[in-house]
């Protein structure tokens, strides 16, 4: 075991949640990762995470499934719904109604099997969309909520929600997991990717992702598909 115990590490495939494992492995972390199939449009990303967590050196990972697309209020789980190609305001239409307390909450299922008292999400409240569950007030709350819904938080145990990339900028978070030896070629980040994990260069999640590269001063790996809008 790492010596600061385990932790499970929320990873969808993406940037965030690759730096995020690396940030855990390096506090000295026994990672186990998890990802979820939730209905996305791709499934590219789950691909991309099991890669991820073994170059990362997680201990185990596992994919769960939760089909938000049954809910649907989204563009990443109703096909009816564009993604938008263009910046909006507000509260985007790839926002998921209760993704990330489910996927929390998950997580947090597992912790308690594992003995584990640490979760780690790459949620971020500086170059991000806008999502309500990416905010501080948000894991606040979950990690008060996971002391008094569990056997072990009743018992005792106190569980932590790390959320490393929290205050980070898109380019201090390409420094920090260029420095951890994140490899970003494998992840996958864009929100209507190919089967082949190549990216659209238009929605809101590659646009992030490429000004955060080019701001980091750090050559962008991502692979584009024929035809996708790619600056670089």
């Amino acid at each position: 075991m790492g010596t600061a115990g385990r932790a499970i590490v929320l990873l969808s495939g993406g940037l965030d949640s690759a730096t995020a494992l690396a940030i855990a492995r390096a506090r000295g972390h026994e990672c186990h990762t998890l990802a979820v199939s939730y209905g996305q449009r791709h499934s590219a990303e789950l691909a991309a995470a099991a890669r991820v967590s073994a170059a990362l050196g997680a201990v185990e990972h596992r994919q769960m499934h939760v089909d938000l697309a049954d809910i649907g209020g989204s563009a990443l789980t109703d096909h009816r719904i564009e993604v938008p190609e263009q910046p909006t305001t507000g509260i985007p239409v790839t926002y998921v109604p209760a993704r990330n307390t489910l996927f929390l909450a998950l997580a947090l299922g597992w912790a308690e099997v594992l003995e584990a008292q640490r979760i780690f999400i790459g949620v971020n409240a500086v170059d991000y969309s806008g999502y309500p569950d990416c905010r501080p007030g948000f894991i606040a709350a979950f990690e008060h909520l996971a002391q008094l819904a569990t056997r072990a938080g009743v018992e005792g145990a106190r569980f932590a929600i790390e959320a490393p990339l929290m205050h980070m900028s898109k380019a201090q978070i390409i420094r920090q997991g260029t420095e951890l030896g994140v490899d970003y070629a494998m992840t996958v980040s864009c929100y209507q990717a190919n089967a082949a994990g190549e990216a659209c260069g238009r929605c809101d999640s590659c646009r992030l992702r490429r000004e955060g590269f080019a701001a980091a001063g750090v050559p962008d790996p991502t692979r584009y598909a024929v035809g996708a809008v790619n600056p670089v």
